[in-house]
């Protein structure tokens, strides 16, 4: 990308994750809309985003707002969680979109991207779903604070033009974030289920940072590390259990997952998308997972 190209993006959800992309989008000269409720999309217009970190610094970009996208976009970034992915794809209706604009889900989970395709089936081939590593917590509407010292995004999607990809990923890569376009949709999206299952797990379940889950709590955090790992070779996405244990010890003590967040804050957890697909894919494939089953069982209880 050169530094005179630029896109026009629409962000669905800034959040924590969302608010983050899209100011980091904005500054760096790219087209941002932020489609969101009229409370936060007043904010917006009236604020813009401030984000805090201390890898990008402190900073607030202007972006422009709606509650529904009326225009055509290069690409529409959807950052909401799972629990609410129904409803805000109101915000989002099939006519607004062209045949080349890009849907790339931030979404945790595997099950999302044929969700999308059926939803949305005149743009199916263009749905690119995303990962990003991050800690990034919206703190007040249109206050992102970026806790982690990284932000690394990684693009795919099987039926997705490569040009269309490389073109987001430049604007990504131009706005601060590492960004890679990656092969194989599954294995990318089963490497970062393989990671986050266990800590969100673990650390939603006992209410425990993940330097407290890693120490006092090492053997079931190997035994769902190693079943996650089992269910994502089934298929066909092998991983290394060591070096998912290797990024967890890796990692500061205090981090938590955003599944203990929002159980810390009484919202609803995005277990279904992380705990039932796992066992989901699991029953699919006939692969014994007995601790992720007791574990995913009494969190469904606690939080009914």
């Amino acid at each position: 990308m050169t530094t005179n190209e630029r896109l026009t993006v629409a962000v669905l959800g800034p959040g924590g994750v969302g608010g983050l992309l899209a100011a980091l989008l904005a500054r760096a000269g790219n087209r941002v809309i932020c489609l969101a409720g009229e409370e936060t999309a007043r904010t917006l217009d009236e604020n813009g985003i401030t984000v805090r970190s201390a890898r990008f610094g402190e900073f607030t970009a202007r972006v422009e707002t709606a509650t529904e996208l009326r225009e055509p976009v290069d690409a529409t970034l959807i950052t909401v969680k799972h629990t609410t992915l129904t409803t805000a794809l109101d915000r989002l209706p099939a006519k607004a979109l062209t045949p080349d604009t890009l849907v790339v889900p931030f979404l945790n989970g595997v099950e999302h991207p044929a969700a999308l395709r059926a939803h949305y089936a005149d743009a199916a081939a263009h749905i690119a779903p995303a990962t990003i590593r991050v800690e990034s917590t919206r703190v007040a509407p249109g206050v992102i604070e970026h806790g982690s010292p990284f932000a690394d995004v990684d693009l795919t999607g099987d039926t997705v033009p490569r040009d269309r990809l490389n073109s987001l990923a430049g604007a990504l890569e131009w706005s601060g974030l590492g960004t890679r376009v990656l092969p194989d949709e599954t294995a990318v999206l089963w490497a970062k289920m393989s990671f986050l299952a266990p800590f969100a797990l673990l650390t939603t379940r006992y209410g425990l940072p993940l330097g407290e889950i890693r120490t006092h709590h090492r053997d079931e955090l190997t035994a769902l590390v190693e079943e996650t790992a089992a269910v994502s070779a089934a298929v066909g996405s092998p991983t290394d259990p060591t070096e998912a244990l290797r990024r967890y010890d890796a990692f500061p003590p205090l981090t938590k997952s955003s599944m203990q967040r929002d159980a810390e804050s009484g919202r609803p957890l995005e277990l279904d998308a992380i705990g039932g697909a796992l066992l989901r894919a699991a029953a699919r494939h006939d692969v014994p997972v007995p601790v992720t089953t007791r574990v995913v069982r009494e969190l469904r209880r606690r939080h009914a």
